[in-house]
């Protein structure tokens, strides 16, 4: 039912984007002709996906058809229940994809999980958010890259990043920053009995910030270099494979600090430091609501740490709260698995009020 009328909204759109292209010459403003061009493609896409998707909706129409004129042909029921779940994703992502309209939304993502001080929880429970990341990735029909990780002895990571080379990426994780708690002992899903003794599980927390991976451009964003302390410290797993030490640059007046530990030369590791920290300035001055670094204010800066996003209860009774949205799911074992897509959807819905 929503297929045709979002078909009809897209094409309206693109016969708009045309008109306004027409009426004016595009070498007279170079900048706004490459973005609406952009804006048309973005359009055709959207037809092209929607077309798509109104054919899948009149075939998931019609083997429902079938499936009811044989109450005992359970294949048939089986592909029309398949083909109705598979057309409702479809549109549910088209419909979230159509409240990305924040900066940085269309961008790629650099997702980076740090465990806390709990020790070996922590560490382990670091390792296992860092899988459900990539299991989403893969269930978007994607890959996500660890470029960087730092092993623990407990078989867990104290750190790891993860880059995300698709669009939108940033978009739908944004909401995923803040502090991830784990909670529980028996009955749990992380292998800790490889470990320890698994009826001593306690807690754990994992730090996960998520800042925009520019796909297509460097972030503008200029930043004077007598304000950039870079440190730079070999450890003994580089020292083994002859690669690059780790640097680390922190922006002295804001206290932001990145690192990149994963590249083949200093200066590569630097230019890569260096957008990383870009990009999280970008985030914090769009946060603060000012356009220039001189107005961002140090003492504001909200710290991933400070914020508990998400808790995970394993024991007695398996739960999953978002704390930002409220949404509760019980199947600790599906969300594990990269089976985040209600949190996301329920984060990306709460901007509507937002938008005009």
């Amino acid at each position: 039912m929503l297929t045709p009328t979002a078909l009809e909204f897209e094409e309206a759109r693109r016969l708009k984007q045309e008109e306004v292209i027409r009426e004016y010459d595009l070498w007279d403003d170079v900048a706004k002709s490459d973005e609406d061009l952009v804006q048309l493609a973005e359009s055709a896409k959207a037809i092209d996906s929607l077309k798509d998707l109104r054919y899948k909706a009149e075939e998931a129409k019609l083997i429902t058809e079938l499936a009811g004129m044989d109450s005992i042909n359970y294949e048939f029921l089986k592909q029309a229940y398949t083909a109705c779940v598979s057309v409702n994703k479809s549109l549910d992502k088209y419909e979230l994809s159509k409240l990305l309209r924040e900066p940085y939304d269309m961008e790629g993502a650099c997702v980076t999980i740090e465990s806390g001080n709990e020790g070996i929880y922590s560490e382990i429970w670091a390792e296992q958010l860092t899988r459900m990341y990539i299991k989403w990735a893969e269930k978007q029909c994607h890959k996500a890259r660890i470029v960087e990780k730092q092993d623990s002895d407990s078989g867990g990571i104290k750190y790891a990043m993860i880059e995300l080379e698709f669009k939108s990426a940033y978009g739908y994780l944004s909401g995923e920053r803040g502090i991830h708690y784990m909670s529980g002992n028996s009955e749990n899903k992380l292998d800790l009995s490889k470990v320890i003794n698994p009826d001593e599980l306690k807690a754990g927390t994992a730090a996960v910030d998520v800042i925009p991976l520019f796909l297509e451009s460097s972030p503008d964003l200029s930043i004077d270099e007598r304000d950039l302390e870079i440190t730079i410290r070999p450890s003994y797993e580089e020292e083994q494979s002859n690669t690059s030490p780790s640097l680390t640059i922190q922006h002295i007046p804001t206290g932001l600090q990145v690192r990149s530990t994963g590249e083949r030369s200093r200066f590569a590791n630097k230019l890569k430091a260096l957008n990383r920290l870009k990009a999280k300035l970008l985030i914090v001055m769009r946060e603060q609501g000012v356009s220039d670094l001189a107005s961002v204010r140090s003492s504001a800066i909200s710290s991933s740490w400070n914020q508990v996003a998400r808790r995970y209860v394993f024991h007695p009774n398996k739960l999953v709260e978002d704390v930002k949205t409220g949404i509760q799911l019980s199947d600790l074992t599906a969300v594990l698995n990269g089976n985040i897509e209600p949190f996301i959807g329920a984060h990306i819905n709460s901007r509507r009020h937002e938008i005009p």
